[in-house]
């Protein structure tokens, strides 16, 4: 259960290969937080697509998940949402002996990537 309460939702959601995942999602440009951050000039917080990155990851392990360090973390676009409110995220997902989660993630708009991010995870 995601701590972003209709924030988002899952349009489509399926693995691509072993251990790659693409998920469809649609922002919703109504909620809350898009009147904060920023009013007249919605923008998707980054806080706000790496708690969608460890939801779907958590989707997919089928476990909670806490986070456990992020590398690699590159915010390359704005991602308004009454612009661009369908995403895909892609996920390549890996475990380790010990139970830790390894993601990669690029997140795209068209043909623009927004983010691009590797985070381990491990069970909460």
């Amino acid at each position: 259960m995601s701590i972003l309460h209709d924030f988002y939702e899952i349009v489509h959601f399926n693995e691509e290969t072993a251990g790659k995942y693409a998920a469809t999602i649609r922002l919703n440009p109504q909620h809350a937080i898009f009147k904060g951050h920023f009013p007249d000039n919605p923008v998707t917080p980054g806080v706000c697509m790496m708690q969608i990155v460890k939801d779907l990851s958590e989707r997919v392990v089928q476990r909670s998940l806490f986070l456990s360090r992020s590398s690699n973390v590159k915010f390359m676009a704005l991602i308004n949402p009454e612009e661009q409110p369908l995403l895909v995220v892609h996920l390549d997902v890996s475990e380790d002996a010990e139970g830790q989660v390894k993601v990669k993630n690029i997140t795209t708009f068209g043909d623009t990537v927004a983010l691009k991010l590797t985070n381990v995870y491990i069970n909460k």
